[in-house]
């Protein structure tokens, strides 16, 4: 199964921010949006960096709640691993498991289409798990 497949699902919206955010203003959209990491795009869109809850709750453990003032271009992370929708769900489970994130931007020709989550991606694999299992059950109820 491609990425492609669970952005079918779920769709490609993605919220996003701007480099200059407070961080206060990122926890608060990450809140308001029942997210976990905002993309951070700059002028033309494309992805600059990442911003996740624990990136905001790290930051704030080791500098205070002074950081709340600070940037997302301060603090997010802006070595942005992403996936494209042609990827498979073992891939982004890879990048997700070596890099110890779990938020995937979607990138098709340069262009943000989509983020995949480490729920997204649990999810699928349920599904397919389920599939397969009753898949089984029919080859075994008719053998």
């Amino acid at each position: 199964m491609s990425v492609k497949s669970i952005l079918d699902l779920k769709g490609g919206e993605v919220t996003t921010g701007t480099i200059d955010m407070t961080i206060a203003q990122v926890a608060e959209v990450l809140t308001r949006n029942k997210i976990g990491a905002l993309v951070i795009t700059d002028l033309a869109g494309r992805v600059v960096g990442i911003i996740s809850e624990r990136d905001v709750v790290r930051v704030i453990a080791t500098k205070g709640p002074v950081v709340l003032e600070s940037t997302a271009g301060e603090v997010m992370t802006r070595n942005v691993i992403t996936s494209r929708p042609r990827d498979t769900i073992n891939d982004v489970m890879l990048k997700m498991t070596q890099g110890r994130f779990r938020h995937v931007p979607v990138i098709e020709d340069g262009v943000l289409v989509g983020i995949i989550s480490i729920g997204d991606v649990v999810k699928h694999r349920m599904a397919e798990i389920e599939r397969e299992a009753e898949m089984m059950r029919t080859y075994i109820a008719t053998a």
